[in-house]
């Protein structure tokens, strides 16, 4: 295997450098958080004017969640980046994963926004808002199945050259997608200031993630057409080719408004839990065929 790759595999997705990143994650996300909410009593106490910037973020305490909740955010794209080259199916997982905290963010700020002053009724709002929590819960419910089903450590044979080679190339692709996860950030919370400042600071799903999943899917393209090079198995293809259909889901997803983007987040979790039980189920299939036929 390649030094060169490995060395620079292990300074930015290695577990030294994940361990890093994940302290300071933590540290990020409490420091962020106090910070926010500091921000919002002094905006409320009337001792901080922000003059014609947005105060969308500091109408209510619990706007002082979207701040560790997009670092969490932040950190778990990496785990996503971190987890392509060991498993696909992991790092599938994880996208589920991170549409479920997208998703868990926007109803914190849904109900920051909800106001019951005229009497307590089920109006539009509060419907939305019960989609979203069971939307929720099927997301949360997808990743827990991934997890359990999907392997997190890279089992690799040496003696399988191909196997070796598809691996680099995995590690290869997951650096450079570590390298446009960055520029996608910076552009994106350049922008998000800029609007800030202009009265619009409004955080929604589709600053960041609409761009890093476009670029995740054609990633996972890829993957799946130099996996083919490898093996030309019609099971591993049309299981891949679901999971990249579920992404593809998902991202549609998050540009969605309103009741299509909950519609679309469910079929996103309902395709990816179908096509992991399914092939797993035939695989155990295939390796019970494979056993009855040496004996």
């Amino acid at each position: 295997m390649d030094r060169n790759l490995n060395v620079l595999h292990e300074w930015f997705l290695g577990k030294g450098a994940d361990l890093k990143i994940r302290r300071l994650s933590l540290t990020l996300a409490i420091v962020g958080f106090l910070f926010h909410l500091s921000l919002w009593l002094a905006y409320t106490m009337e001792i901080l004017d922000i003059g014609n910037a947005s105060p969308d973020l500091l109408d209510s305490p619990l706007d002082a969640l979207y701040t560790p909740f997009s670092v969490l955010l932040a950190y778990e794209v990496y785990q996503l980046i971190r987890a392509i080259p060991e498993s696909f199916s992991t790092a599938v997982g994880k996208q589920f994963e991170i549409v479920t905290l997208l998703v868990v963010r926007d109803i914190f700020k849904q109900l920051s926004d909800l106001d019951f002053s005229g009497g307590w009724s089920i109006d539009s709002e509060l419907k939305f808002i019960i989609v979203e929590c069971i939307t929720f819960v099927i997301l949360f419910v997808t990743s827990l199945i991934y997890r359990a089903n999907s392997s997190s450590e890279m089992k690799l044979d040496f003696e399988n050259e191909d196997l070796v080679k598809f691996v680099e190339n995995k590690r290869i692709i997951a650096l450079f997608l570590l390298g446009t996860y960055a520029i996608i950030a910076l552009f994106s919370f350049t922008n998000w200031c800029v609007s800030l400042s202009e009265g619009d600071g409004s955080v929604t799903r589709e600053i960041f993630f609409l761009d890093f999943f476009t670029v995740l899917i054609l990633a996972d393209i890829l993957i799946l057409l130099i996996s083919y090079g490898y093996s030309i198995d019609f099971t591993n293809l049309a299981r891949n080719t679901g999971f990249i259909l579920s992404t593809v889901v998902l991202r549609v997803a998050i540009s969605a408004g309103g009741l299509s983007s909950t519609i679309l987040f469910i079929l996103g979790g309902l395709i990816g839990i179908a096509v992991l039980i399914i092939s797993l189920k035939f695989e155990r299939f295939d390796n019970e065929d494979y056993h009855l036929s040496s004996e």
